[in-house]
């Protein structure tokens, strides 16, 4: 997992966006935004977009943004307010990556049961061959009943190979590479949610790699 983490940091992508040359990377559900504003850090000749319907986590890292790049200030990066079902359509098929870290509620659902309706938004913001990367850290016991409220099965490898590997197939995704890992790999993705969630025991890691095809 950590050489993925890797790889995503330093691979180059399909030169789609005239802003960065090297691609377009969009952060569903980024939360409080540091994972997409770390990234465009990272890599300055890609363009990130950060998306999350609620604002408020969101103030302090958007301002920073707009700063002199002394301050912080970072031209490669952006964020929208808007639910998976509501992306404006000048997002269609501009992303080469496609981020969701530790999604909660009907995301986390959907991307878990693979519910086709909602996977296709996502498909429809990708380029071909774009990459999407589902990052999932649920305990069975203290999330036991948002686990039971979504009708989430256990997300084994197992299941993902023989279920949602299928769904996400119908949706436009292939399924690429599934697997679990233990908190001390999470520091890889740069969130706060992974910071915070390391820190409770028995909580598992999982994720998945497909393509758009």
């Amino acid at each position: 997992m950590a050489e993925l983490f890797d790889e995503l940091n330093e691979t180059n992508s399909r030169a789609s966006s005239p802003r960065t040359g090297e691609g377009v990377v969009i952060d569903i559900g980024t939360g409080d935004g540091l994972f997409a504003y770390q990234s465009a850090k990272k890599n300055p000749r890609k363009f990130f977009i950060g998306i999350d319907p609620i604002t408020r986590p969101l103030e302090k890292i958007s301002e920073k943004v707009h700063r002199r790049s002394a301050k912080g200030g970072l031209p490669n990066v952006l964020f929208l307010q808007a639910s998976l079902e509501d992306l404006p359509e000048e997002l269609n098929g501009v992303a080469d990556e496609v981020h969701v870290h530790f999604p909660w509620g009907s995301l986390l659902g959907a991307l878990a049961r693979g519910d086709e309706t909602l996977l296709g938004y996502i498909r429809r913001i990708c380029a071909s061959d774009a990459l999407l990367e589902v990052v999932i850290g649920l305990h069975p016991e203290r999330d036991r009943s948002e686990i039971a409220r979504l009708g989430v099965t256990e997300l084994s490898t197992e299941y993902i190979g023989s279920v949602l590997t299928r769904a996400y197939r119908r949706a436009g995704f292939e399924i690429t590479e599934a697997g679990e890992r233990p908190p001390s790999d999470w520091v890889h993705l740069q969130t706060t949610w992974s910071k915070r969630l390391a820190q409770n025991g028995g909580r598992l890691l999982t994720y998945l790699i497909a393509r758009a095809v």
